[in-house]
């Protein structure tokens, strides 16, 4: 058990600065409990309060403005046996507002003292969202205008397990703190203090002052809310246990019903149009592919318009494991409109002379190494809206390939559409088969002669 937590470095702050007399009854909350300092986690904001870290043989973690909260709930979810402290300002309670009401919703094993001089006293004394009716800062030349934030009804009212106001001159302040760490709980502190360095010389406040602040507010001061129920890391841990070794997510495997002659690694892009049913195709291409015995992975690009501009899906088939889901070079690319076009640059520039691209009339003339298929939508007499052009690319390009079997597409068409447009999408397909290869059905042409079977380099 240690003396003191503190080291030999003296406090920067301004004189008459609450935040000394506040870091030095946290340490003497420390002595108080008997912590071994490895077991504490203190965690700072960014203001004044935030130095303190730096004057206390502990753990200690500074963050980004209003992050505090954050980085204190991960410690915590990490290792909840540790205490862990939080330090923060009036201006990094309303920074971070979203994540105080989380910890105390969720009840957060942490104990938070809120350094409260009622402005952000580190970059010039600006209002906060604690700045009383009528407070002169920097930024409220006149006087505010905004009602205070209450933080220990706010957080009180959101599950907080154990919340408390006082001021830095409490002299109790050692004892509340330690109380508080020991309930186990997400446990907050109000503590008002006074801003020599702006707050004070602006609104001739002082501890009289400040009393009188908390009766004019209504904001009485002492313990305020008390709440047992579960801490959450370690009620997290407990109802995981049952879970250990066993997959995250549902198991629900597609049985394999058809064979694959891929034996290797193949990526395939499709380039089209939001709205042309790119996404869709390729998910349902993705089944197919397990459902012939592969492993695949799909990953999607697309403008968040509806209905406007390029929508690309990023599909691997591998009969191995994929550990890797993103295509820098495809092996093939499916190229269906205009959208997809302008948006598939990179992946144009990528392709070799051991890469396919299957597209329409309309880029016939795209100059590329790679062996090109043309696909004539109208001439083939395909039935059925220009919106299921990718989809009949892509079936073509797979019946091309011969990667799997396209009766594993209508298979996977069947299982994940509604049945009417499971029904035309299967029609689509079914009007793909060829009694020979495709070289030897109307409305194809290959600009050079090449194997199914090449392969190509990552």
């Amino acid at each position: 058990m240690l003396h003191t937590y503190r080291n030999e470095r003296a406090y920067p702050f301004c004189p008459g600065c609450g935040h000394s007399l506040i870091l030095n009854h946290l340490n003497s909350a420390f002595v108080t409990l008997g912590l071994d300092p490895h077991r504490i986690a203190l965690v700072t904001d960014i203001g004044c309060q935030g130095l303190g870290d730096q004057y206390f043989v502990t753990n200690a973690f500074h963050g980004l403005h209003g992050r505090s909260l954050t980085y204190a709930t991960g410690i915590k979810l990490a290792d909840p046996d540790l205490k862990v402290f939080v330090l923060i300002g009036d201006g990094g309670t309303g920074i971070g507002g979203a994540h105080l009401l989380n910890a105390a919703r969720r009840n957060i094993g942490m104990t938070v003292l809120v350094m409260n001089n009622f402005n952000f006293g580190m970059t010039g004394g600006e209002h906060s969202v604690t700045t009383p009716p009528g407070g002169v800062t920097a930024t409220t030349r006149a006087g505010n205008l905004e009602r205070p934030l209450d933080v220990c009804a706010t957080v009180a009212a959101n599950g907080a397990g154990y919340v408390w106001r006082g001021a830095a001159q409490d002299r109790e302040l050692p004892d509340i703190i330690a109380e508080a760490s020991r309930s186990e709980c997400f446990a907050l502190l109000d503590i008002w203090e006074l801003c020599t360095a702006y707050y004070v010389p602006n609104n001739e406040f002082s501890r009289t002052a400040l009393v009188a602040l908390r009766e004019q507010l209504g904001m009485p001061a002492g313990l305020l809310h008390r709440e047992e129920r579960p801490e959450y890391a370690r009620a997290v841990r407990a109802a995981n246990e049952s879970l250990r070794g066993k997959p995250v997510l549902p198991v629900r495997p597609l049985p394999a019903q058809f064979g694959s002659r891929l034996d290797r690694e193949f990526r395939l892009v499709i380039a089209g149009s939001a709205g042309g049913k790119v996404r869709s195709t390729a998910r349902m291409v993705g089944e197919a592919a397990i459902l012939s015995g592969l492993w695949a992975a799909q990953q999607d690009d697309y403008p968040v318009t509806v209905q406007t501009g390029h929508s690309i899906s990023e599909l691997i088939f591998s009969p191995n494991e994929i550990l890797f889901t993103g295509v820098t070079r495809p092996d093939a690319l499916v190229l269906a409109t205009e959208d997809g076009r302008k948006a598939s640059a990179r992946y144009l520039k990528a392709l070799t002379a051991e890469s396919w691209l299957f597209t329409t009339p309309e880029f016939a003339g795209l100059e590329t190494p790679a062996t090109k298929v043309v696909f004539d939508f109208d001439a083939l007499g395909i039935k059925g809206s220009k919106k299921q052009l990718a989809l009949v690319l892509t079936a073509a390009a797979l019946q091309h390939l011969g990667l799997f079997p396209l009766e594993a597409c209508v298979a996977a068409a069947r299982r994940g559409q509604r049945p009417e447009v499971a029904e035309e999408t299967v029609a689509n397909l079914r009007g793909l088969r060829p009694t020979a290869g495709w070289h030897d059905l109307g409305g194809f042409s290959s600009d050079q002669t090449s194997e199914v079977s090449k392969t190509s380099e990552v």
